[in-house]
This record gives structure tokens, C-alpha cells and sequence, in this order.
């Protein structure tokens, strides 16, 4: 019989997080996240996305033993946004258990119901600006920083729940290197506009360089599918976390007229570095993590943004912004020692966006799907 244990987020989350040690003991390729960092994304008093958003901790046990874990929210930024009663899970990490899949969602089923939702969806966690989907091609490779990672019978078991594909994701692997005549072209041609100024982020207004770049986000992603704009307190919230992990040269800001109007940002792999912590900081985790990132620097790298404004991405003139600012991060990778890297997300029906990606020779190497379910 499976127990579900239901609990407000916040609660002491040491099962919760402890959890993947036994699920994942025998993959190679799964990196523990940081547990000061899990921690305090799933607590209310230190993640702002609780200032829109409630949420619980599930824990499923059967037999004695911790086999299961999820959990269930709703963000008001997206009710208010589609108006359309849907509420969340995420974090979704079980054995291989029929019983114990369907239990955990049953309940999450329950909790979002009582509070007035008529659909569930995810995994997210928590919300579509996090970890979305769950791994259903790409097993045999290490997730990179803020990208989920499943075993192989996870997708099938959330089907097995009565669950159905909504949306796949791609994450692209891109190896890093010369680049072709036509994004050299593209580079040459937009640093030649007269009105086009490009700068990266500045360290020193890190918090007012990142609410440029998450309003350019915003009026590029408005209108694509899930879009949720990001508050004031969480890019506050970003531009903190930022402190330990970006690299200036890795981001670009372009500016036309004097007004931003695209940009790229790239962040070192910190899975890369933390892959052997376990995710303990203690007691030597993080001597370690800022030696092999502020001395030996990582190998690889993932875009995590990169967005156009509408008005200008309309206009035939500027047309190689993309690829330019693909062959910035190409090059900048190259300065700085980076071998490769991973691109994502990208929506698998953003077909504009995916061409140009894979113009610049990358290659699909995972797939997410995020699911959903009447209830």
C-alpha cells in the first residue's frame, strides 16, 4: 500500500530532497542539484514566486521507505494571464511503480481541485520560468544547469496515470567552434549598422542590467505558449543568483537607437562543476565549486536566453540579429575555453527559432514533455 504524505512548502524538506540519492544511485549521468538552492526555491519565505503562487510537498512511502515525491501549486500570474483553471506538478521523481506514480498524482489531483482547478499540468517546478518537462529521449547524458533529468520509465508512468502529451521541448547540444560564412556575414553586417551598439551585462548594476534583459524576454516570449512574465522581485530574486555564476563575456545586449532590443545570456554549466558535491556545499563543496568555476572554468555552457523584440524582429533590416547573436556566444565561448554547449529550451513548434538554430550546426540531444490531465 502506498502512503501519501502531504505537507506546506517550507516544511522541512530533507526526505524530499534525499530522495534522488536512492532513485538515481545507479546513473551515471544524474547530477544532484545544490540543496541550499532547492531549499530555498521551495521555501515561501525565500522564493518570490510564492508571492503569486502556493503550493505543498508529496511524499510517497510504501513499505517503510520513501519511493516517491512531487508537488502541487498554482502560480496567480498565469491564472490571471489565461484565466483557464489550471494548476501544477512538479518536481516528480518516483520508482518504477505504477501505484506510486498514480497515488502521488491522485493527490496532487485532490489539493489542486479544492482550490478551484480544472486541469493539471507539468511537470514544472515550479513554474514554466524553472525545470519544465520531464526527460522522454536523451537519458545518456548529464543534464545541464536548471534542466530536469528522468529515468527512462518516469514519462510512461505519468501516462500511466491517464495523462497525455501537451507539449514537447528541445533542449540542442552545439559544439563549439569556427563558424560558417553565412553567421560571419550576419556578425559583420549588424556590427556595421550605425545605430547598433552591443555591450555584455555589467557585474556592478548587475540588478538593473537583468530587468533590461527580462523586459526584452518578455515583449520577445509574450506571446508564446505558457509565457509568464517575470515579476519585480524575481528579477531581483535572478539577478542575485547571478552574482556567483555569470560570465560578463557570455552576454550580450544590443541596443538600436539607443533603446535595448535583443540579447543573449549564457552561464558556465555549474552541473559541470558541482556534478561530484552530492549537492552539499559542506565541508569542502564549496571551495571546490568556486576553484573549478572562477579558476579552472568550466568546459561547457548553456544559453539560457536569448530574445529580440518584437518591433525590431519584425523588420527585414535586421534580420541577422539571431544569427549574430548565436556567433557572439560562439565566439565568446571559444575565448573563454568553452568546448560545448546546450541550447534551451526551445518550443518544438517555434519553427522560426529552431531553424536558426539549427543553422548554427546544433543538434537536438533531449526532449521534455509536459503532460496534462482533466480534472
Amino acid at each position: 500500500m502506498v502512503d501519501i504524505r502531504v505537507a506546506p512548502l517550507g516544511t522541512n524538506p530533507r526526505e524530499f530532497l534525499n530522495l534522488v540519492d536512492y532513485l538515481y544511485q545507479s546513473d551515471p549521468h544524474y547530477v544532484r542539484p545544490l540543496d541550499f538552492d532547492l531549499s530555498a526555491r521551495l521555501n515561501p519565505k525565500k522564493n518570490p514566486f510564492f508571492e503569486h503562487g502556493e503550493g505543498v510537498m508529496l511524499l510517497a512511502r510504501k513499505n517503510g521507505r520513501v519511493v516517491g515525491r512531487m508537488t502541487a501549486q498554482i502560480d496567480r500570474e498565469h491564472l490571471a494571464r489565461y484565466q483557464d483553471a489550471t494548476g501544477f506538478f512538479g518536481f516528480f521523481d518516483t520508482t518504477n511503480d505504477q501505484d506510486v506514480a498514480s497515488a502521488l498524482l491522485r493527490e496532487g489531483e485532490r489539493w489542486l481541485r479544492a482550490k478551484g482547478m480544472k486541469r493539471a499540468l507539468g511537470p514544472m517546478s515550479l513554474s514554466i520560468n524553472e525545470e519544465m518537462g520531464c526527460l522522454v529521449e536523451g537519458f545518456d547524458t548529464p543534464p545541464y544547469l536548471m534542466m530536469p533529468h528522468h529515468l527512462p520509465y518516469q514519462g510512461a508512468l505519468i501516462e500511466g496515470a491517464g495523462y497525455t502529451k501537451t507539449k514537447d521541448v528541445y533542449a540542442w547540444h552545439y559544439k563549439v567552434g569556427p563558424l560558417n560564412s553565412r553567421v560571419k556575414k550576419a556578425m559583420t553586417d549588424v556590427l556595421a549598422m550605425p545605430e547598433i551598439t552591443v555591450r555584455p551585462v555589467n557585474k556592478k548594476r548587475l540588478e538593473d542590467d537583468v530587468q533590461i534583459v527580462v523586459d526584452i524576454f518578455n515583449d520577445a516570449w509574450g506571446e508564446n505558449w505558457g509565457f509568464v512574465p517575470f515579476t519585480r522581485n524575481e528579477v531581483k530574486k535572478m539577478a542575485e543568483d547571478f552574482q556567483l555564476i555569470l560570465e560578463p563575456e557570455l552576454t550580450r545586449i544590443v541596443y538600436v537607437n539607443g533603446e535595448p532590443a535583443a540579447m543573449a545570456i549564457g552561464v558556465p554549466n555549474l552541473n559541470e562543476a558541482a556534478r561530484d558535491l552530492g549537492g552539499s556545499l559542506f565541508p569542502t563543496g564549496a571551495a571546490k565549486l568556486l576553484w573549478r568555476l572562477k579558476v579552472e572554468g568550466t568546459k561547457s555552457a548553456r544559453l539560457v536566453l536569448l530574445g529580440i523584440k518584437k518591433k525590431v524582429r519584425t523588420q527585414r533590416k535586421y534580420a541577422a540579429l539571431a544569427l549574430y547573436l548565436y556567433g557572439a556566444m560562439n565566439e565568446a565561448g571559444r575565448s573563454l575555453g568553452i568546448e560545448e554547449g546546450e541550447l534551451s529550451w526551445t518550443l518544438e513548434d517555434n519553427g522560426p527559432v529552431n531553424a536558426g538554430v539549427r543553422m548554427m550546426g546544433a543538434e537536438i540531444y533531449k526532449r521534455y514533455r509536459v503532460y496534462e490531465r482533466a480534472l
